[in-house]
């Protein structure tokens, strides 16, 4: 099982950035896809997850708005679509795979790193 990122990097606070998500090794459609960020010293919180049949998506207050979570189950590839960044975004940004039983399918990718420049 793999799940890489890609598409972090450097932007000016009102950018936008686009990470990618690509995942093998499992049966991608089946499982819903979600996005977290770890900043330092904070805990890891979930900013966008996206259910595996229906496509249904959530978003805590914080993003909603700005970010936009979206798959493509034949490119085995999740993204997030983040706009209008700001000082409170930058962070390690991991992918998650997860489905019923979680405690046997959970997986997580390394992670990608988001910075905001004001």
């Amino acid at each position: 099982v793999q799940l890489v990122e890609s598409g972090g990097g450097l932007v000016q606070t009102g950018g936008s950035l686009r990470l990618s998500c690509a995942a093998s090794g499992f049966t991608f459609s089946s499982y819903a896809m979600s996005w977290y960020r770890q900043a330092p010293g904070k805990e890891r919180e979930r900013v966008a997850r996206i259910s595996s049949a229906a496509g249904i998506t959530n978003y805590p207050d914080s993003v909603k708005g700005r970010f936009t979570i979206s798959r493509d189950n034949a490119k085995n590839t999740v993204y997030l679509q983040m706009n209008s960044l700001n000082p409170e975004d930058p962070a390690v940004y991991y992918c998650n795979a997860r489905r019923a039983p979680v405690y046997e399918y959970d997986y997580w990718g390394q992670g990608t790193q988001v910075t905001v420049s004001s």
